[in-house]
């Protein structure tokens, strides 16, 4: 039974946007080898807060909310300078701004991307991949933006993993009549402990390996 009509509170969905602009802005803010003036600090503060939403709206061929309704841009900047302003009295906090509070981000934006998905129809596997759209996809852009690596695809940081478990959960519990606040905490619970685990007890899928041909024995002279 689909989750009709999508309705998720304005202020989880700006509380969402706001922690994401934060991490943003706290990660771009120590990136100091990069050399990011201000303006780029809060450019990457707002893709992160604002990215995943827009993926999100995008895949479901829906007006992005995050263009139509100004409090989302409001809350995502603020949030961004207020990072910004932070990051000094954090530096000594790397692993809770790129590990804890990465992880929280992932887990409501995965959360409100597949009730959306259900709400509009869309069957369980494909509420599922929106899920993970929306959990990294603010990610996705920040990594864009300082030509890093996408984060999803290192070695050891199980991001799409985590972010699939905590979307399946989502979209498993809504399938079985829980209500939506409560399976959107447990989204963003079983996010945030499927990323700390595997960053904690070194969790990784194997790295590919290339098969090479064998060498023909050198000949005997």
């Amino acid at each position: 039974m689909a989750i009709t009509p999508f309705h998720v509170t304005l202020w989880i969905e700006l509380l969402a946007a706001g922690l994401g602009g934060l991490q943003g802005a706290l990660f771009a803010a120590g990136a100091r080898p990069r050399r990011i003036d201000v303006l780029g600090v809060v450019v990457i503060g707002l893709a992160v807060a604002l990215g995943g939403s827009l993926l999100r709206d995008i895949v479901l061929d829906q007006p992005p909310v995050v263009v139509w309704r100004n409090w989302y841009l409001i809350v995502a900047a603020a949030s961004a300078v207020l990072g910004m302003v932070l990051q000094p009295l954090l530096a000594r906090a790397e692993w809770v701004i790129t590990v804890l509070l990465d992880a929280v981000v992932m887990g409501l934006f995965g959360a409100i991307a597949a009730s959306k998905a259900l709400s509009l129809g869309v069957g369980e596997a494909g509420a599922l991949i929106v899920g993970v759209v929306g959990a990294i996809g603010g990610g996705m852009l920040r990594d864009v933006i300082l030509s890093l690596p996408f984060s999803f695809l290192h070695v050891g940081t199980l991001y799409a993993v985590a972010a699939a478990a905590g979307s399946g959960t989502f979209v498993l519990l809504a399938k079985l009549g829980t209500p939506v606040p409560i399976a959107g905490v447990a989204c963003v619970a079983v996010t945030t402990l499927v990323r700390l685990a595997a960053v904690r007890f070194n969790w990784t899928f194997p790295e590919q390996f290339i098969l090479r041909p064998r060498r023909p024995d050198t000949p005997q002279g």
